[in-house]
C-alpha cells in the first residue's frame, strides 16, 4: 500500500485477495509507515548530564511541584531536551542524599522556639512529623511517613537534639502524642498549646450555633401559618405540626441570646489568650488572666444550661474542651510576667501600660521596634526594648509548621508520597530561600536564625553551582535588595 500509494482500486483489490477490510488495512499502513519513520528518522543524541541541566531538574521540582515525567516534559517542550526517566531519577536520588547530609550537619547557634506537628497523606496509617522555627521559619526536622504515637516523636525529638537542635519552648495542636514525648524528651521546658486551633474549635461552635438560630427563623414563617389555620378553625398540616408562635418566638429569642452570649464569650476568650492584655486596672499578669478565664467558663456553663440538650452537649463540651486547654495555652505567660514584673520596678506602673498600649498597636505607630521606641521618653527605651522583646518571642501558636505544610501538600499530591530524602530536599530548599516581601524581606530562614553566612542559592549549598562560577562567588552575602539596586 504504501509502494502504491494513489494507484486507483489497488486498495480495494488488495482487500478482495486478502479477504481483510479496507480499514484495517490503512491501519497497518499507518503502522508500517510509523515504524519506517521512527526506524530511519534520525534521533538526536541524549542530552549530556551538566550542572546546568541538573540545576534545571532540581528547579522545575521545587518551584512547580510536578511528577517525574512532568519535569521531562517541561524539559522536551521549554528547552528541547529529551531527558530520560532514568536520569532524572538519578539527579534526583543524588541530590536528595546531599539534602539529607545537609539537614545532618546544620543546627543553629542559640535555642530556639519550635513548632511541632504531623502532616497526614492519603494512607492514614502514618504521617510526617516536622520541626520548624517559630521565628524564623526555617525546617530543623522533616520525617516521615511514620507512626503517630509517643515514641516516634520521642525518637524524632532526640534524633533532632543529636544533630544540634536545641530549644527554649515548644507549641503544638495539643495532640497526646505530642505532649507525651515533649514530657519525656524536655520534662522541665516550656510546651504550648496552639491558640487558633482552640479558636477554631470554638469557631465550629459558633456556626452550629447559627445555623441552629437560622433553621428556627426560617420556621417562624411556617408556625405562623399552622396557627392561622388553627385559629380558623382548620386542622395544622404535617406530621408534628408547630402551631404555637409564642413558644416558637420564645425559643428563637432565647437561641439568639445563647448564639450571641458565645460569640461574646469567644471574643473575650481571644482577648485575654493575646501576647499582652491592658483593662481598665492596667496590664494583667498571670492570676488575673485566670480569674477571667474562671469566669468566662463559668458563664459558659451558665449559657449551657439555658439551651435544648442538643445545644447542652455541644456548648458542655466546648466548656470542657477550653478548660483541658487553657493550662498549656498559658504556658507563654509565667515567663512574661516575671519580664513585666522587673520592668515595672523601673517604668511603674502607668510607664508598663503605656509601652503595653503601644505595642498593642504597632500596626499603627510602627512595625519595627525602633519606631515605637522613637515615641517614648528617652529614659524608658532600655525597659522598653526589654518588654517589646519579650513580648514579640512569646509562643502561642504553631503557624510556622503549618505554613510548611503548605508546602508540602502540592508535592504530596503530585507523588503521593514523600521520601525522607524528598522531604529533606524541600526543607533545604524552604530554609535558604529569601523572603521578597514583610517584614524579612531580603533575608531567608537560616539567616533569621542567626546563620548570616547562609548561601541565598540552596543550589550552591548542596553543591550545584551555576554556569557563571565566577560572577556568582560574592551572592552569598549580598542579599536581594542590594541587588535590586545593583541592577
Amino acid at each position: 500500500m504504501l509502494a502504491h500509494a494513489g494507484d486507483y482500486g489497488f486498495v480495494t483489490q488488495l482487500s478482495r485477495t486478502s479477504g481483510v477490510s479496507r480499514q484495517t488495512l490503512y491501519t497497518w499502513a499507518d503502522q508500517g509507515r510509523q515504524a519506517l519513520e521512527q526506524l530511519f528518522t534520525p534521533t538526536s543524541p541524549a542530552p549530556v548530564l551538566t550542572p546546568a541541566l541538573e540545576r534545571q531538574i532540581l528547579t522545575l521540582l521545587v518551584e512547580s511541584h510536578p511528577s517525574y515525567r512532568g519535569i521531562q516534559a517541561c524539559l522536551g517542550g521549554l528547552t528541547q531536551q529529551q531527558v530520560s526517566l532514568g536520569t532524572i531519577t538519578t539527579v534526583l536520588a543524588e541530590a536528595q542524599r546531599r539534602a539529607l547530609d545537609w539537614m545532618a550537619a546544620h543546627a543553629p547557634a542559640s535555642a530556639r522556639p519550635i513548632a511541632l506537628d504531623e502532616l497526614y497523606g492519603k494512607q492514614r496509617r502514618g504521617a510526617y512529623l516536622s520541626i520548624v522555627d517559630t521565628a524564623s521559619y526555617a525546617v530543623w526536622a522533616a520525617e516521615g511517613p511514620l507512626p503517630v504515637d509517643a515514641e516516634t516523636w520521642t525518637l524524632v525529638l532526640w534524633l533532632a537534639q543529636d544533630r544540634g537542635l536545641r530549644w527554649q519552648a515548644t507549641c503544638s495542636d495539643g495532640g497526646a502524642a505530642l505532649q507525651a514525648a515533649c514530657r519525656v524528651v524536655d520534662p522541665a521546658g516550656q510546651h504550648g498549646r496552639d491558640v487558633w486551633h482552640v479558636l477554631h474549635t470554638c469557631a465550629q461552635v459558633q456556626a452550629r450555633l447559627d445555623r441552629w438560630v437560622a433553621a428556627l427563623h426560617a420556621q417562624t414563617a411556617t408556625v405562623a401559618r399552622q396557627a392561622a389555620r388553627l385559629a380558623a378553625g382548620q386542622r395544622p398540616r404535617g406530621p408534628k405540626p408547630h402551631s404555637d408562635l409564642e413558644a416558637h418566638t420564645t425559643k428563637l429569642a432565647q437561641a439568639r441570646r445563647s448564639a450571641e452570649s458565645v460569640r461574646y464569650l469567644t471574643s473575650v476568650l481571644r482577648e485575654l489568650l493575646e501576647v499582652v492584655v491592658v483593662s481598665a486596672e492596667g496590664v494583667l499578669d498571670g492570676a488575673a488572666r485566670q480569674a477571667n478565664l474562671a469566669a468566662l467558663l463559668g458563664l459558659l456553663a451558665e449559657v449551657s444550661d439555658m439551651v435544648p440538650r442538643a445545644q447542652h452537649a455541644e456548648l458542655k463540651r466546648l466548656q470542657t474542651h477550653l478548660a483541658t486547654a487553657l493550662p498549656d495555652l498559658l504556658a507563654f505567660v509565667p515567663q512574661l510576667d516575671a519580664v513585666q514584673q522587673d520592668m515595672r520596678v523601673v517604668l511603674g506602673q502607668a510607664g508598663l501600660d503605656v509601652v503595653a498600649w503601644a505595642w498593642q498597636r504597632r500596626a499603627l505607630l510602627g512595625p519595627h521596634p525602633d519606631d515605637l521606641l522613637a515615641l517614648l521618653p528617652e529614659s524608658w527605651r532600655g525597659a522598653a526594648r526589654v518588654l517589646m522583646a519579650a513580648w514579640e518571642a512569646a509562643l502561642r501558636a504553631s503557624s510556622a509548621v503549618e505554613n510548611w505544610h503548605s508546602i508540602l501538600r502540592p508535592h504530596l499530591a503530585a507523588h503521593r508520597r514523600l521520601s525522607s530524602g524528598m522531604l529533606a530536599l524541600l526543607a533545604v530548599w524552604h530554609n535558604h530561600r529569601v523572603f521578597t516581601r514583610g517584614v524579612h524581606a531580603g533575608q531567608s530562614p537560616l539567616q533569621l536564625s542567626g546563620m548570616r553566612d547562609a548561601p541565598i542559592d540552596w543550589l550552591v549549598a548542596l553543591g550545584y553551582p551555576p554556569a557563571d562560577q565566577l560572577a556568582y562567588q560574592s551572592l552569598p552575602n549580598v542579599s536581594i535588595p542590594h541587588l535590586v539596586r545593583a541592577a
